[in-house]
This record gives structure tokens, C-alpha cells and sequence, in this order.
């Protein structure tokens, strides 16, 4: 079973791509270092945590401003892990189009994500602290 679409011109003198180039015969691109690699373990690691904490509450993913078309680009929580996993494994960003009609509303940063997640992480520390406090105050 392929993972692709079968291309339908394989072998095709009239296929209408010939001229294109193929990106798997482009120059290969340096691997990721492993500080990068590192970097987007964490990103996935991260996108757990805020897809746990936001997904329930109505979020369906976060708005990236790209840095090529300067428009803000909406990725549900599945498309963006893929799209990490993809870069980790290849080495290379898949390429993108802007989601088609999303709601703006639905998506968040990821500056506010990790604020979020910073902010519910302070409370169950606070909230910790208080109740050992408390514990200790009785005995």
C-alpha cells in the first residue's frame, strides 16, 4: 500500500511535470543538528501539553504567522504534529497553503498557548504549595 498517490503520468513521454523538477533529485538538504532536532521534540512534547489543555475549551489549533507570505497560517493540532513529525524525519518543512476559510477564533499563538499552559502550571503549583501548607498547619 503506498503512503502517496500513485502518479498517474509514470512513464508517460507526454507527462506534463516532466520539465519540473523533481525535489527528490534537488540537492539534499543538510540534516537537521541536533540542536534543531531537540527543538522540535520539544515543540511536539509542547503541542501535547496545549492541545490537552486548549482542545477542551474550543481551540482547534494554532495560527502561525509564516515568514515567506507574511499571512498568519491555521494548523489543527493533527496537521501541525504531522508537519513536525514530517520535518523531523525529512529534514525538510512540508510545503504549505493557507487552511481554507478558518475560523480565527478557534486558533491561538504559540506565545499564547505557552503562556496558557505557564498560567495553569503556576496555579497547580500554587494550589500544591497551599495544601502542603495547610497539611503541615494541622499537625
Amino acid at each position: 500500500m503506498h503512503e502517496e498517490p500513485i502518479d498517474p503520468f509514470n512513464g508517460d513521454p507526454a507527462d506534463p511535470s516532466a520539465g519540473l523538477s523533481d525535489p527528490a533529485e534537488e540537492a539534499e538538504l543538510d540534516p537537521l543538528s541536533e540542536v534543531e532536532r531537540q527543538d522540535v521534540l520539544e515543540d511536539l512534547a509542547d503541542l501535547e501539553i496545549y492541545q490537552a489543555l486548549l482542545g477542551p475549551v474550543g481551540v482547534r489549533g494554532l495560527v502561525i504567522e509564516c515568514e515567506d507570505c507574511r499571512e498568519p497560517h491555521y494548523f489543527d493540532w493533527d496537521l501541525l504534529r504531522g508537519n513536525l513529525r514530517h520535518l523531523l524525519n525529512s529534514g525538510r518543512p512540508r510545503v504549505h497553503e493557507p487552511a481554507y476559510d478558518p475560523d480565527p477564533d478557534h486558533y491561538v499563538t504559540w506565545e499564547y498557548a505557552r503562556g496558557y499552559a505557564d498560567g495553569v502550571h503556576d496555579t497547580l503549583t500554587e494550589t500544591a504549595d497551599d495544601s502542603d501548607a495547610e497539611s503541615d498547619a494541622e499537625q
